[in-house]
């Protein structure tokens, strides 16, 4: 008759947790955690700056856009981890479930969602707002991740329109919103996988030529409303529009010249205190890093950015398998471009596009997207040796 050890199980299987737990801590990427947790913070202490004269000017609480943000910070966090959790194949196998998620939430904004600002992108629960489109990046890359890496070989043609129609109906609904910002983003995104997916070099060129001349052709079919036309082309008119169009970014310009090399000093830019840049929490934060921490503010913001893409590229160069190689190519660019084009907005050298910068900008919605975009890419150097 077997004897039970009820004491001794108990203990092995302690052992093995403490086991599990040690092995997955000790290959954690701290410097990519760490860096996306500093611009974070950063982030936090700018909304703040950028918020508090407007509030206590509206006899509001002046902490109010703070605690918020702090808030987003930690559910973030919490998103991150959750996602790095689980076996990053977890994602393979629900990869298209993922994706009619994303989809049906882009769709159901249009039935029961907002509408503000002229456009219909945010779902309301009380006081708190979800913006659908921010997680269609991240249903687009483990889509196209899960179809690309199904098939061996290099892809042909008729793959690659597979991969087009997939990555079109996201992209179709967020334009509709109208959210031109995030679809050049998802489209950019989708380029990146295709090379990274090894598609022919001639049909990614003759796809190059089909978007140019879409382009062209929804520029004379006026596609596009004369707002957007005029954001995406007052870059390259930098004097016209300084009190219409191109008033943001003119006024984010002068913000960050002024800062000089090490700023005005926290809270006391005049830009920021004066309210002259509207809604600058959100598509132009960059504009209070440049006023009030200055180029090397700037600086040290933009250093922390490339940390993050390099241990993101690192992570796509030494991933086991071509689902978690794709996922990291994908996640990497869809925040590197988001960095260069808000920033190259706020810097008056790219288009307005009101895109955020990740983990800066106000906004719970795009916390949670960046958050759970390096969580993929820690799950998927966490296993990179074959690891569980």
């Amino acid at each position: 008759m077997a004897t039970a050890f009820p004491g001794r199980e108990a203990a092995v299987a302690g052992r093995r947790e403490r086991h599990w737990f040690f092995s997955v801590v000790r290959h954690v990427d701290f410097a990519l955690v760490g860096s996306a947790l500093a611009l974070a913070l950063i982030g936090v202490v700018m909304v703040y700056s950028a918020t508090r004269e407007q509030l206590i000017q509206a006899g509001a609480d002046p902490h109010a856009y703070l605690k918020r943000q702090l808030i987003w910070v930690v559910i973030g966090l919490i998103v991150m981890v959750v996602v790095g959790l689980f076996d990053y194949h977890v994602y393979q196998q629900w990869g298209y479930v993922i994706y009619g998620l994303v989809v049906s939430g882009l769709i159901g904004v249009f039935l029961i969602g907002k509408s503000q600002y002229g456009s219909v992108r945010w779902y309301q629960f009380g006081p708190l707002q979800l913006q659908p489109s921010e997680f269609a990046a991240i249903g687009l890359i483990i889509a196209v991740a899960t179809y690309c890496s199904r098939r061996t070989g290099v892809l042909e043609f008729r793959e690659m329109l597979g991969i087009l129609v997939l990555a079109g109906v996201p992209m179709v609904l967020v334009f509709k919103q109208p959210d031109l910002g995030t679809t050049i983003i998802l489209g950019v995104t989708l380029a990146a996988m295709l090379v990274a997916a090894g598609v022919r070099v001639r049909y990614l060129v003759l796809l190059f030529v089909v978007v140019v001349a879409a382009f062209v052709l929804a520029l004379h079919a006026h596609l596009l409303k004369p707002y957007q036309l005029q954001r995406l082309t007052g870059f390259l008119h930098p004097n016209e529009g300084q009190s219409t169009y191109n008033y943001d970014a003119t006024q984010s310009k002068i913000a960050i010249a002024g800062g000089g090399a090490t700023g005005t000093g926290l809270f006391h830019g005049t830009s920021t205190n004066g309210l002259l840049i509207p809604n600058q929490q959100n598509d132009f934060i960059f504009s209070a890093v440049g006023e009030q921490l200055g180029f090397l503010g700037g600086a040290v913001v933009i250093a922390l950015f490339g940390i993050i893409a390099l241990r993101m590229l690192r992570a796509a160069q030494t991933a086991r398998d071509s689902f978690g190689r794709l996922l990291c190519s994908g996640a990497l660019v869809f925040l590197a471009f988001s960095v260069f084009e808000n920033i190259g907005m706020a810097i008056g050298i790219m288009p307005i596009t009101g895109i955020p910068l990740p983990f800066l900008s106000y906004g719970g919605s795009a916390s949670f997207a960046f958050f759970a975009t390096v969580g993929l890419v820690l799950n998927v150097e966490m296993r990179r040796l074959g690891r569980r």
